[in-house]
């Protein structure tokens, strides 16, 4: 039995008293975050440096992606840290972003041994985001765990990031620093060892961010946001989405967002809202079934106008 049925039957055994808030819906505008304004004096040290590790050889496009994405999320800086043998493709995708090589292992994956320079990276960063593209290896597990318990900088984890954490899940009740985590269903049922029935999926997200301490974005139809007390549910986005890629623009999307004075749950709420908001302007262009991660880097701009 996994911890969800655990907690159910004992949820139930106990008369099912705890009193939690309602799911709350994103669709009204006025009830979101909103960024504060820029002054006119602002300069690009205002807005935060964005660090995303992640990358390997043949997944270069989904670091590339989240690190357009955290440029058009409003980041004032953003640097990606990638495999050596993947630094020149990836700093090929677009010239805003820095590129910095890391220790890799024979097959393109970054290596255990990078730790040391990813806390030295992470030292003026405001937000680090990690897993888009990462691949998984021993190696990995390894280093995400250390960067999970050790690291005290805002961190957003994704992708096989959380397939890591999945490999020890005894760690995730201790995060380092504040973390928001931005798994699909699949990933989620990884992370708490059994899948969980559609109706079910707002409590159950609720019930893991107030046990493991984290912001928990649990992505679908209907994506439930959540800090273990209060559960919000986004109203945009559409089934054109479903495509490679469009996790890696929302885990840029979310770092960016963050220390733009927003806390955790606040940035993960407006980027899930405007990354699904982008995905509809596409849909309208392009339609959903040639609708690909790259057009919600292009529509961004759109969605926050």
């Amino acid at each position: 039995m996994h911890w969800w049925s655990q907690w159910q039957s004992l949820k139930e055994a106990r008369g099912n008293h705890r009193s939690v808030d309602p799911v709350k819906p994103l669709s009204n505008q006025r009830d979101l975050p909103s960024l504060p304004p820029r002054a006119d004096d602002s300069h690009k040290g205002d807005f935060g440096l964005t660090l995303i590790v992640g990358g390997s050889r043949g997944m270069s496009g989904a670091v590339g992606l989240a690190g357009m994405a955290a440029l058009r999320g409003g980041a004032g800086l953003v640097r990606l840290a990638v495999p050596d043998v993947c630094l020149d493709v990836i700093a090929a995708f677009e010239p805003s972003y820095m590129t910095v090589p890391l220790a890799c292992d024979e097959r393109g994956r970054i290596a255990a041994a990078a730790f040391d320079e990813i806390v030295r990276l992470a030292e003026p960063a405001t937000v680090v985001a990690v897993g888009p593209g990462l691949g998984r290896s021993a190696d990995l597990d390894e280093l995400v765990g250390r960067l999970y318990r050790e690291l005290a900088k805002p961190m957003v984890l994704d992708a096989d990031a959380l397939n890591a954490l999945a490999a020890e899940p005894e760690r995730l009740a201790k995060p380092g620093g504040p973390r928001v985590l931005t798994p699909h269903p699949g990933e989620f049922a990884r992370l708490t060892g059994g899948s969980v029935a559609p109706d079910q999926r707002a409590e159950a997200a609720r019930e893991f961010a107030r046990r493991c301490g984290v912001v928990l974005v649990l992505k679908s139809h209907r994506t439930c946001v959540t800090d273990g007390t209060a559960v919000y549910e986004n109203a945009t986005g559409n089934p054109g989405m479903a495509t490679g890629g469009s996790g890696d623009v929302l885990t840029g999307l979310v770092a960016a967002l963050w220390r733009q004075g927003l806390g955790p749950l606040e940035a993960a709420r407006l980027a899930v809202h405007l990354h699904g908001r982008a995905g509809d302007l596409a849909a309208e262009e392009v339609g959903q079934v040639s609708l690909v991660a790259s057009d919600l880097v292009r529509y961004l701009p759109r969605a926050f106008r």
